[in-house]
């Protein structure tokens, strides 16, 4: 099977993807005969977009939330205004460039285009290389240890190392330098840096109210006191701090936690995924014609027609 299926992954991404194997762990054993490295893009879409869609979503809300906690970071995104004016609008363009890059892979032509309209933007500011690489990092090892606690299964060692290399290469189409060669290695920067760099800012506190706020808009009114208590419980005391947010319920916490790994127990009896989830998420606010209707490179804050309108 890995020959079809690396061929619809790069070459056909209009394709509706294989069909799904027999067996709540056919996903499973279908990794197991992949190589982490040379397979990145295989074994990591169907992590995300078969195995744990739902799990990788929530795990990457907050693990986008932590690069917030970065003075530097949460500054460009307060002069960019995207998180004050088009909430919604960012998160949703966030979404989907991420998944089209890894439903279609990154080297196929809509994974051109979202590459070049996630490039378009960065270009717009002064980055530096640690903190794009930081975010990169986000991207990997939250969700790994998110899966690990809340999933309905252990990751195989397969798929956290694909995530590595999926991602290593997205970083290298990005012009990010110095990526580190291994796991091991970009896992200690990613823990170092947060060591040297989370700290209270206005900034912080500011994209962290707005991030919260719009969390808190996907509920009814009535529930959107519940929903903020909700978002402070499952911050780590050092976001807490450099977001200058009250400390979570412990209570509350536990209570989201138990919730979480109950879901998870459930899932385990659920039938396997039979379509990609990854462009195909019905709760896309932005787009309604979505998944139809829009091109990669209309997404983000600086879309290709303003840009060709300013060149």
């Amino acid at each position: 099977m890995p020959g079809p299926f690396l061929q619809v992954v790069s070459e056909a991404p209009e394709s509706a993807g294989p069909a799904a194997p027999r067996g709540r762990h056919g996903w499973v054993r279908l990794i197991e005969t992949l190589d982490p490295a040379a397979d990145a893009q295989t074994i990591h879409r169907i992590t995300v977009g078969y195995e744990f869609p739902w799990d990788y979503e929530r795990a990457l809300e907050i693990s986008l939330m932590r690069t917030y906690c970065v003075p530097s970071i949460s500054a460009v995104l307060r002069r960019s205004g995207e998180f004050e004016h088009r909430p919604q609008k960012r998160y949703d363009d966030t979404a989907l460039l991420m998944a089209e890059l890894l439903e279609h892979g990154y080297d196929s032509a809509r994974g051109h285009e979202a590459l070049r309209a996630i490039n378009r933007m960065h270009s717009r500011y002064t980055i530096s290389n640690d903190d794009m690489l930081y975010v990169l990092s986000t991207f990997i090892y939250d969700p790994l240890d998110w899966i690990d606690r809340f999933g309905w299964r252990r990751l195989h060692p397969k798929e956290r190392l694909a995530a590595f290399h999926y991602y290593r290469g997205v970083g290298s189409r990005m012009g990010i330098r110095d990526i580190p060669e291994s796991f091991q290695e970009l896992q200690r920067f990613k823990s170092e840096y947060e060591q040297r760099h989370f700290r209270y800012s206005d900034d912080n506190n500011r994209i962290g109210t707005y991030t919260r706020e719009l969390f808190c808009s996907w509920f009814p009114t009535a529930l959107r006191p519940l929903a903020a208590r909700g978002v402070y419980a499952m911050l780590d005391e050092e976001m807490s701090e450099a977001f200058g947010f009250p400390t979570g319920s412990a209570t509350l916490r536990a209570a989201a936690e138990m919730a979480l790994r109950t879901r998870g127990r459930v899932e385990r009896w659920w039938p396997v995924r039979r379509s990609s989830r990854l462009t195909h998420d019905p709760h896309n606010h932005t787009y309604p014609g979505y998944p139809d209707g829009y091109r990669p490179g209309d997404l983000g804050s600086c879309p290709r027609h303003l840009h060709r309108a300013g060149a």
